[in-house]
């Protein structure tokens, strides 16, 4: 998908109705608040990445607002991942206000209202993730909602700083390449999160959390391993198996049901990205599903459908 929109392009009367358009169908439905007093100028310009979209806004100052009645027919949650190069932001969600100047970016969450405003002429970056590909890389996303994070340094600047090249570059990469590209942005997002100590924190003492965190990392590396087991856990992260239990329910979950959906949320990313070719059982085996039939029935008590009908309706929402 590559899509370009401008104000220039339509009356100075209907720009606001134009763009009000736009922002809900590059992102999901928002309420706009345009300035008054004034015309308004943006532009947009949004393309995919395998199931990933970058975008690149630039307007006048706004407030866009994310309502419940907004969440009532969304199914497939998902998240922004914005960052300013103009002007401060502001986002309020859950309680929760940031302000968000350039040289660093927040994490938005679609299925909580917010709101969202610049009072200033801004340019923003927004790399959409579903919900399904953020969790497959990084456990329990929802807690990452308005943290803000550092883009002037370090792994922060090169994540902002490839976002930026790819959105210069990538009309001229092909459907594959723009694939790998939205794989690369999504493992330099997760090696800034998890160099965050913020994100270490969670309902356990930081030494469990320590634990919890290499025993996660341990188990994405070998999602394709039918052979693992929590014993396997155990042993390649030094803990006890008895500990390693522990470790999980402390967080509300079994070692072998965070396993299994781990490889669910893998398998879910693959059906839905419109460059992969492998077949659903292909699919299955390389996330460590022996039995199609079990990850038939697995992938539809976790994600509401059959794979096939995931893979279809990822195609249909195909422009």
């Amino acid at each position: 998908m590559q899509a370009t929109y401008a104000t220039s392009d339509v009356p100075s009367q209907s720009r606001r109705h134009f763009w009000q358009d736009v922002v809900s169908k590059t992102y999901f439905p928002l309420d706009l608040v345009f300035p008054g007093g004034r015309d308004f100028h943006a532009s947009l310009g949004a393309w995919s990445m395998g199931p990933l979209s970058v975008s690149r806004n630039v307007s006048n100052g706004l407030l866009y607002r994310r309502r419940e009645r907004h969440l009532v027919n969304e199914r497939e949650e998902c998240f922004l991942i914005t960052v300013p190069e103009l002007a401060e932001i502001r986002f309020e969600q859950d309680g929760k206000d940031v302000r968000c100047r350039p040289g660093a970016f927040v994490i938005e969450r679609s299925h909580l209202p917010y709101e969202f405003s610049h009072d200033d002429p801004a340019a923003l970056w927004v790399l959409k993730i579903p919900s399904a590909v953020l969790r497959a890389r990084i456990s329990r996303p929802e807690r990452l909602a308005t943290l803000q994070f550092d883009a002037s340094r370090s792994v922060g600047a090169l994540f902002v700083d490839t976002l930026r090249l790819a959105g210069e570059r990538i009309a001229d990469m092909d459907e594959a390449a723009r694939a790998v590209m939205g794989k690369h942005l999504i493992d330099l997002l997760a090696m800034v999160i998890e160099s965050d100590d913020r994100v270490l924190v969670g309902h356990s003492s930081s030494v469990r959390n320590g634990h919890l965190h290499r025993c996660e990392q341990f188990i994405r590396t070998r999602l394709d391993d039918m052979r693992l087991t929590p014993q396997m856990v155990a042993d390649g992260c030094g803990i006890s198996l008895r500990y390693l239990h522990q470790v999980f329910e402390g967080e509300g979950i079994t070692v072998c049901a965070y396993i299994r959906n781990q490889r669910l949320s893998m398998s879910d990313a693959m059906l839905r990205d419109p460059g992969c070719r492998k077949s659903i059982s292909e699919i299955a085996y390389q996330w460590g599903f022996g039995d199609q039939a079990q990850f038939s029935r697995n992938y539809r008590s976790r994600f509401g459908c059959t794979p096939s009908e995931a893979r279809a309706a990822a195609r249909t929402a195909l422009p």
